[in-house]
C-alpha cells in the first residue's frame, strides 16, 4: 500500500527513528517496535530493515517509489523509563496512519503530541506503590502493622527514588539508595518488633523495585529471536535486581540483623 504523497528516505527514517527509539525508552519489547514501524513504512511505501539494542536503533530504507533513494541511520534510545500509555497512544497513531491514510506532517505534528505527555505523577505512582507491598505483606502472613509498615517504606522508597532519579546518576543509583531506605524503615520495624511478623515487611516492601518490564521483554525479545536485544535486557534486570541486593544488605548489616529470614 503506497501513499501518493513523495517522501523522501532520509525523512522517514527520522521519524521511524524517533517513534523506535521512544517505544523503547518507554518499555516496548522489539516485536511491538517493528509492527508499528512497519506499518508505516507499508503505507507510505518503504521497505525497512532494523536492528534494536538496548541502547538504540539501527533501520535501513529503501524508497519504493524511488529505488536510489535510501539511507541507513543510528540512533541512541532516551533514558528507559517505562510509559504504558504511550506505547498505546502510539499504536493508535499507525494504525490511524495505516486507515486514514495520513500525511508524514500530520504523523509527525501527532507524535510530537505524545512525546509531550507528561509522566506518570510520582505522588500517585508511590501510593499505589506502597498499598501494592501492604497487599503483599499481608499475603505473606504478616498483620495490619506489618501492612502499615511496608507502605511506609515503599512510599518513601518510591518518592526517594525518583528524586535521585532526577539527579540524573547512573539508574542503578537510585535503586540501591531506594532499596537501602526502604530496607531501614522496614528494618526498624524488625528491630522493635512491631507486629506478628516484621520480616514480612522488609521481604515485601522492596518489590516495587523488581524489574517486571525488562524481564518480560527480555523473554518476548528471546522467543522472538532478538537475541542481542534479549541479552541486553537480561543484563540490565540483572544490574537491578544486584543494586536491590546491595541496597538491602548494606542497611541490613548497618543495622545489625542477622536473624532475616522468610
Amino acid at each position: 500500500m503506497q501513499n501518493t504523497q513523495y517522501i523522501s528516505s532520509k525523512r522517514f527514517a527520522d521519524l521511524v527513528l524517533d517513534i523506535g527509539t521512544f517505544l523503547l525508552a518507554s518499555g516496548a519489547h522489539c516485536g511491538r517496535v517493528s509492527t508499528n514501524i512497519r506499518r508505516l513504512a507499508e503505507t507510505w511505501g518503504f521497505n525497512i530493515h532494523f536492528q534494536p539494542t538496548f541502547k538504540g536503533l539501527l533501520v535501513s530504507v529503501q524508497n519504493l517509489n524511488d529505488k536510489s533513494d535510501s539511507i541507513t541511520l543510528f540512533r541512541e534510545a532516551p533514558s528507559h523509563s517505562v510509559h504504558l500509555q504511550v506505547l498505546t497512544e502510539v499504536s493508535h497513531l499507525t494504525w490511524k496512519v495505516y486507515e486514514e491514510k495520513l500525511s508524514i506532517e500530520d504523523t509527525e505534528r501527532a507524535f510530537g503530541k505524545i512525546k509531550s505527555m507528561p509522566h506518570y505523577n510520582c505522588w500517585m505512582v508511590s501510593l499505589a506503590v506502597g498499598l501494592s507491598c501492604a497487599g503483599l505483606c499481608l499475603f505473606s502472613l504478616g498483620d495490619y502493622l506489618n501492612a502499615i509498615i511496608a507502605f511506609m517504606g515503599a512510599f518513601i522508597g518510591s518518592v526517594f527514588r525518583y528524586r535521585i532519579a532526577q539527579m540524573n546518576f547512573n539508574p542503578m543509583i537510585p535503586i540501591t539508595l531506594a532499596a537501602f531506605a526502604t530496607t531501614l524503615i522496614t528494618g526498624l520495624g524488625t528491630i522493635y518488633n512491631i507486629g506478628a511478623y516484621p520480616e514480612a515487611a522488609m521481604a515485601t516492601a522492596v518489590l516495587y523495585l523488581i524489574p517486571g518490564v525488562p524481564l518480560i521483554n527480555t523473554v518476548i525479545d528471546w522467543i522472538e529471536g532478538y537475541l542481542s536485544s534479549a541479552v541486553n535486557r537480561a543484563m540490565f534486570a540483572g544490574l537491578i535486581l544486584l543494586s536491590i541486593a546491595v541496597g538491602m544488605t548494606l542497611c541490613i548489616t548497618m543495622l545489625g540483623i542477622d536473624n532475616f529470614s522468610l
